[in-house]
């Protein structure tokens, strides 16, 4: 006896097409109700690639508004003093993610998390070996070393009654000296 199935033979297709509404074995048959046409994909409609009218889409530059880094503009549009991680000082406010808060009278604590180590790298092992057996002077290269920078400097802002902390990460002593000396300007610009 033959297997019987209540639908189509497999070959074909249900009434439609597949990835159509009505053409999977789970779907209702019948239009989709949230179905919204749109354009094509690649294609403008009539909002532009955005969701609203005047609005570009994802990609596009923005007309006006906040400026492409999140941050809003400044009291009176002034411009962006300084920047530490997500932290940025324009005009009279310093902008976190936390929300705006005074720059007059702010609080700036910056620890450094960092470490430097120093260790024999290893192709300067691999020559020591290598040279030892043609001769003494070989051991020189173990006096080769190499300085490698690890980890973050934190930055913290207290002020109005809110309280932000952010991590920057480094991967030399300069960019550390860099961080502190921002940090230090922005205690300059809170006094």
């Amino acid at each position: 006896m033959s297997n019987q199935h209540p639908g189509p033979p497999h070959e074909q297709p249900a009434a439609g097409s597949y990835g159509q509404p009505g053409s999977g074995p789970h779907e209702q048959a019948g239009p989709n109700p949230y179905a919204q046409p749109g354009p094509a994909y690649g294609q403008a409609g009539p909002y532009g690639q955005g969701g609203q009218p005047g609005e570009p889409g994802y990609g596009y530059p923005h007309a006006g508004g906040a400026p492409q880094g999140g941050f809003p503009p400044g009291a009176a549009g002034a411009p962006m003093a300084l920047s530490l991680g997500d932290i940025a000082v324009t005009g009279d406010t310093i902008m976190t993610p936390a929300g705006p808060m005074p720059l007059k009278g702010a609080v700036w604590t910056a620890t450094d998390m960092s470490r430097t180590e120093e260790r024999i790298p290893t192709h300067a092992i691999v020559l020591a070996v290598v040279f030892f057996l043609f001769c003494l002077l070989g051991l020189l290269f173990l006096l080769m070393k190499e300085r490698t920078t690890v980890g973050h400097v934190q930055v913290t802002v207290n002020s109005g009654g809110r309280y932000h902390s952010t991590m920057i990460p480094v991967q030399s002593p300069e960019q550390v000296m860099y961080v502190l000396n921002q940090v230090n300007y922005a205690r300059s610009l809170s006094v």
